[in-house]
């Protein structure tokens, strides 16, 4: 089978992407753009979002994808933090940043193709291009296609959320050809995808995550065939899965919730036995949320646990995970993972701690431009990204929280994934977050802003009722808000922060 990229009514195959790529790759060399230099993405997941990073990658420069979500303050920090010599933006997203655009940066526009301005309600109005930018298709079509070997491609250097401060580029050192042989096993051990694989999937994340963004590249580098999904839609799923005949999936968790959520009508309506192999990472699932996508697709559903800073370094499949409910797995090979007490001790098993990983394989990173922040999360070579967790007695990893996101009220520690997990199977809940916000007395006390479902009222005596009789009296929210939408990411995730925020702010403290 050869590999295909599809997009709404669209389609390129693998020998005319291969092409697209060297002649966006000899046009990169002609402006300069070549090792170690950044050629950014500002493009919701399209066609050429492949063609622009497998471009970048053949002259040995990073892609670096920018959440198109950012305003023209936060992308132009990106595009100047990573001195990039090249932007390519979707058409309709040009507008909202152009102010933090460098002066000297070339810039590239893709047309907003109709399945995305569908998905996302956006006009056909005419977009302004400003004089310094070129027409990507038109661009491409007039290069001479790059004939030199390829680089050893250089992964996409991608930009942490930023919770704390400005985002970070994890950049990291060209490979070696062990790292590459290193990362292949490691992508076939954990996503499933191989050379000739003749895997089917549909990328359901946005690409400028960095797990969808190495899923998605690997699955069109190997020949796979790979549907594009503007923006998550869980019954439009389901169809896509029987009309292509899936094969292999990368989700996360409030993807399986919200796939739970479809009535039985819609959920039994489409055939899904082509399903073999559903990975999800990213956040951590709860136990009877995991047990009800494996009853319902069967023992498909797969699990591994890891950062933009290490790869993935653990993994479970559907029968740990229902012998170990709420694993995120063991190490696999090449792979260590420790715990940590705050004075640097190694806890032993059962002993809550900070989780640090690493993955042989992976090339070494450090923070672009901030070598000092790289440092500060190492102990004894391997990396933190602030999780808090156990490993058990079998080498189980367990996750209790984001340090961040641990809430020390009263000097307990509090984990708000812990009371999330909870507050998710309540009836009528959608969606949650928790979180800590000022308290004069504790330091912190719980909040909980709940989406209802439709048509749905709750109230926090209720929501106080449910958790009740699940969790201690002190895990219980102590204030509770009500709203028909959460602040979220394409992905599904809450943006936590922009809940959290007001109350810190409004308290005169910082988070």
């Amino acid at each position: 089978m050869d590999g295909v990229i599809i997009s709404g009514e669209r389609e390129i195959g693998q020998a005319a992407l291969e092409r697209r790529v060297a002649m966006a790759a000899g046009g990169f060399a002609a402006l300069g753009i070549g090792d170690d230099d950044a050629v950014t993405l500002i493009l919701r997941n399209d066609i050429a979002f492949f063609e622009a990073s497998m471009a970048a990658a053949a002259v040995g420069a990073y892609a670096v994808p920018v959440n198109w979500h950012f305003k023209a303050d936060e992308a132009g920090y990106i595009l100047r933090d990573c001195a990039a010599k090249a932007l390519v933006i979707h058409a309709d997203l040009l507008p909202g940043v152009a102010d933090g655009i460098p002066a000297d940066t070339h810039v590239f526009v893709v047309d907003t193709p109709p399945e995305i301005r569908r998905a996302y309600g956006i006009g056909d109005s005419d977009e302004t291009m400003p004089p310094n930018a070129r027409v990507w298709d038109d661009w491409v079509a007039a290069q001479t296609p790059r004939t030199e070997p390829p680089k050893l491609a250089r992964t996409s250097m991608i930009y942490t959320s930023g919770t704390t401060g400005r985002p970070k580029g994890v950049r990291r050192a060209p490979p070696t050809q062990a790292n590459i042989d290193g990362i292949a096993r490691m992508v076939g051990r954990v996503f499933d995808i191989r050379p000739g694989g003749r895997m089917r999937t549909v990328i359901t994340g946005p690409m400028y995550h960095s797990a969808p963004n190495a899923y998605g590249l690997a699955a069109a580098r190997d020949g796979g065939f790979v549907v594009l999904q503007p923006r998550f839609d869980a019954e439009q799923l389901l169809a896509l899965i029987e009309r292509h005949g899936i094969t292999h999936l990368h989700m996360v968790p409030t993807m399986f919730v919200r796939l739970l959520k479809l009535p039985d009508a819609v959920r039994g309506k489409y055939d899904l036995s082509s399903l073999k192999w559903v990975v999800h990472a990213a956040a951590p699932c709860p136990a009877e949320v995991k047990r009800a996508m494996i009853e319902w697709w069967g023992p498909v559903i797969v699990e591994y646990y890891g950062a933009t800073e290490t790869g993935a370094v653990v993994f479970h499949d559907s029968g740990e995970a229902l012998a170990k409910p709420g694993t995120v797995g063991r190490v696999i090979e090449g792979g260590e993972v420790r715990i940590y007490d705050d004075d640097g001790k190694v806890l032993p098993a059962g002993e809550i701690g900070e989780v640090y990983l690493q993955l042989d394989a992976y090339p070494r990173f450090t923070y672009h431009g901030l070598d000092a922040k790289r440092r500060e999360v190492e102990r004894d070579g391997l990396v933190t990204v602030g999780d808090v967790g156990y490993l058990d007695q079998d080498g189980y990893l367990f996750l209790c929280d984001r340090k961040r996101d641990m809430v020390i009220s009263g000097g307990v520690n509090i984990y708000p994934a812990e009371i999330e997990a909870e507050l998710i199977a309540m009836p009528g809940v959608h969606d949650c977050a928790v979180f800590g916000i000022p308290d004069d007395e504790f330091g912190e006390s719980l909040c909980a802003h709940v989406e209802t479902e439709a048509g749905t009222t709750l109230d926090a005596a209720a929501v106080q009722a449910f958790l009740k009789g699940r969790l201690a009296n002190y895990k219980l929210p102590k204030l509770i808000e009500f709203s028909t939408a959460l602040p979220r990411e394409d992905s599904g995730k809450i943006f936590k922060r922009k809940l959290r925020e007001p109350y810190w702010r409004d308290a005169g403290r910082s988070i």
